[in-house]
């Protein structure tokens, strides 16, 4: 049943695009083949843009492959939570710190809010969570699973929005032009039938 339904409305749409209809002008027909170009340009591109946000996931999935969560110990107060230096620190938003590296042993560094924001208001001493990559370097927390479909989903989003909006914008500027063919073709028409419907007899 839903095969017949669609081959019906495939048959109809052939029939409006080619059939011979003495009222349908070729500018209604060139205007049936873009609507349809454009559509089927519109569902390439959101295809595309599923493409762009599976790429997108998998690529935040990638980046989390390897961290491993760790424990890093302050050796000097922490950053003052409204971000501004302590007295006495040379660099605002960041502490010295060390760390245990499985296989490596202890390594000391620099934790930066970006890599540890709780270290934001700790004092010397303090365990903060870090996340190490494969080198044993503190990184930024990786996106939660909601966070990363969120991100996936909003380039989908940008994608197709862009998409949509740039054929819209082609089918307008294609819609002028073939109005003022018709517009032309019906003027062209008027002065050859208007004056015989004007003279008095």
């Amino acid at each position: 049943m839903i095969i017949n339904v669609k081959a019906r409305r495939v048959s109809r749409l052939a029939r409006l695009l080619t059939g011979r209809n003495a009222l349908r002008r070729p500018v209604d027909r060139i205007e049936g083949v873009l609507l349809v170009a454009l559509s089927a340009a519109f569902l390439a591109a959101v295809a595309f843009a599923c493409i762009v946000g599976t790429h997108t996931y998998q690529s935040q999935r990638a980046a989390t492959v390897g961290l491993r969560p760790a424990a890093a110990v302050l050796l000097e107060d922490g950053p003052a939570a409204d971000g501004l230096p302590r007295v006495g620190q040379a660099r605002a938003g960041q502490a010295e710190a060390r760390w245990l590296v499985p296989g490596a042993g202890q390594q000391s560094g620099v934790l930066t809010t970006a890599t540890a924001p709780d270290i934001a208001g700790a004092a010397a001493g303090a365990r903060i969570p870090v996340w190490l990559n494969r080198s044993g370097q503190p990184v930024a927390p990786p996106a939660d699973q909601a966070a990363m479909i969120i991100y996936a989903l909003v380039a989908v989003a940008a994608v197709a929005g862009f998409a949509g909006l740039a054929l819209l914008l082609v089918y307008a500027l294609c819609r002028v032009a073939l109005d003022r063919r018709r517009l032309a073709a019906w003027e062209s028409a008027w002065d050859r039938t208007g004056p015989r419907w004007t003279t008095r007899r």
